[in-house]
């Protein structure tokens, strides 16, 4: 005999499991049962948190076909439209669902969500344009973006940082607005207010009447999550955008090539005095003029800087041992690759190779065909003492593993040297200097362009703008590189030709999808590949999956049917 009752598909919160399982809701439960809820179910000998995605009110059970029963619910979870947003992302990023319900989920229980607290009185401002790429300089006001945004009702704001989301929360409520910050406030936001705010996670978070997203610093590498599924916030905003029919801008002072394609025409620019003010003074050193026997980084332009004592310096560079980098003893041009601009390196067989595209050629110089190359180079420990020596002043190392804040102990009056966290670490700078800064401009990553420039913006925050004397040094062997050309005329938008150029000749993002598999099992998961994939390897234990389009790349993957264990697929993977 069977009966009809109310099923639910639920996703338990368990690592690793890949299944979804059907239960019945027991009648006392229907009322507080819906998509998105967090429930207790059984599997096997124990109770599991699970999230329901689907419900069925007709499903038919019988005695032959049993269901066991929800054993409770344990309180709100993601929205009906998250949910099925997830569905999307699991398919996109060729993961799975578990991960972005976590993301949609509360930190903690949240039985329901809080009464709306929406301001009837809207701030007034200028109208925001109806989504795209919004431009700002360096030093530009992130706040009137957001604030103009807010015209049009509730809104969820995506900040990489979380002492960035904490201050833009705080400057949002002293403009008469009401907030809720994630991840504590879940329960505010799901109730109702007027901006959403957040890092990362937030593009998950519920905001009923959803009027737009914004995303702040698109250009920044912790939107996306290294752990797989390598789903990126940025995607996830004009996704869940798009499904609500509501606007999504992309903010940033050097969008990435992404945005911009996603934009198309739909790209905002301040006025070119607007532009310029909000970047520093960009001072270029071109070591090419330097004698190539000469392997100091410690140049005359450093030291006039160093030797002041009214200038607070801070130095990069991304080196912490000894570097080899090959330069041209009779010209003094740095060897790159010819095919892709990526530094080269001489291989024990004694040819170039290059790390990004794997092109060899002969140890000849590509502009003067000498066959004198000299390998230079020091690591921060080195340059600290030679730089100490030379200045006259204190000088302290910075870098991301030190045991304690090196910048609240250093002396007063000290020049701090590290790599780029030294950038994040310190408090304030009058001068910051890029002692090489071809190590970023060459770097074998198909990213390294964008990278380099977004070191640039984050010395340029550090400095301030031009106005207040802000001012940075760059020393270089490549000084007419596109990255040189677009911050000296404070217009990122002088590398997008010749980047998108590159991106075409090597079949890169965005003008092809890119996926990275690596693992043992990996070359016989992807052997029967679709034609819509391409493979590439193994290199270095992995294997590169290229496709015309995301989509063609989602599918494609699918094809591929369940992921062997030990089998790590990235798919848009950031450092390649």
């Amino acid at each position: 005999m069977s009966e009809r009752a109310v099923t639910a598909r639920v996703v338990p919160d368990l690592t690793g499991l890949d299944k979804q399982f059907d239960y019945v809701v027991p009648a006392e439960l229907v009322p507080h049962v819906r998509v998105g809820s967090i429930v207790r179910v059984p599997l096997g000998p124990r109770r599991i948190r699970a999230w329901v995605i689907a419900l069925d009110p007709t499903r038919e059970v019988s005695e032959s076909t049993p269901l066991k029963p929800i054993a409770s619910v344990i309180g709100s979870g993601p929205a009906e439209d998250l949910v099925a947003l997830a569905e999307c992302a699991k398919w996109r990023w060729a993961g799975r669902m578990r991960p972005f319900l976590l993301a949609a989920s509360p930190a903690r229980v949240v039985k329901r969500p809080l009464q709306p607290r929406r301001t009837v009185r809207r701030v007034p401002h200028q109208p925001a344009p109806a989504g795209g790429v919004v431009r700002i300089p360096p030093a530009g006001d992130v706040l009137a973006v957001v604030l103009a945004a807010a015209e049009r009702g509730p809104l969820v704001v995506c900040t990489p940082e979380v002492d960035g989301a904490g201050l833009l929360a705080a400057q949002l409520r002293g403009a008469g607005l009401t907030v809720a910050l994630l991840p504590g406030e879940w329960a505010a936001a799901a109730g109702g207010v007027d901006v959403v705010v957040g890092t990362r996670n937030v593009v998950w978070a519920p905001c009923p009447d959803l009027a737009g997203v914004v995303v702040l610093d698109e250009h920044a590498e912790a939107l996306q999550d290294e752990r797989t599924p390598t789903w990126h916030a940025r995607d996830v905003a004009i996704e869940r955008a798009r499904r609500a029919e509501v606007p999504c801008w992309l903010v940033s002072p050097v969008p990435t090539l992404e945005a911009i394609a996603w934009a198309g025409p739909s790209v905002s620019r301040p006025s070119r005095v607007e532009e310029r003010a909000g970047w520093p003074l960009i001072e270029v050193v071109d070591r090419t003029r330097d004698d190539p026997a000469v392997t100091s980084l410690v140049t005359r332009a450093l030291l006039d800087v160093a030797r002041d004592p009214r200038q607070r310096v801070v130095c990069v560079l991304n080196t912490k041992g000894r570097a080899r980098r090959l330069v041209c003893r009779a010209c003094g041009a740095k060897a790159v690759c010819a095919t892709c601009g990526a530094a080269v390196v001489q291989d024990r067989l004694g040819q170039l190779v290059c790390g990004r595209c794997a092109t060899r050629r002969p140890v000849v110089c590509q502009f003067c065909g000498s066959t004198r190359l000299v390998g230079l180079g020091a690591g921060v420990a080195r340059l600290r003492d030679e730089l100490a020596a030379a200045a006259r002043r204190p000088v302290v190392e910075v870098s991301s593993d030190a045991e304690s804040d090196a910048v609240d102990t250093a002396a007063p009056g000290a020049i701090l040297i590290g790599t780029e966290a030294v950038l994040h670490r310190a408090h304030d700078a009058t001068v910051v200097v890029f002692l090489d800064f071809d190590d970023e401009l060459l770097a074998p990553r198909f990213r390294a362009a964008e990278e380099a420039l977004v070191l640039v913006v984050r010395a340029a925050r550090l400095v301030g703008g031009r106005v207040g004397g802000g001012r940075i040094l760059i020393q270089t062997h490549v000084p007419r590189h596109e990255v040189i050309d677009a911050v000296l005329h404070a217009d990122p938008a002088r590398l997008v030709p010749s980047e998108l150029e590159r991106r075409m000749l090597l079949g890169l993002p965005p003008v092809r999808a890119l996926a990275s598999v690596s693992g043992a099992a990996g070359g016989a998961w992807l052997a029967p590949h679709s034609s819509g994939l391409e493979v590439a390897g193994p290199a270095d234990g992995r294997w590169l999956v290229r496709a015309v389009s995301w989509t063609a790349m989602a599918d494609g993957l699918q094809a591929l049917g369940p992921r062997p264990v030990g089998v790590r697929v990235e798919v848009d993977p950031r450092r390649l």
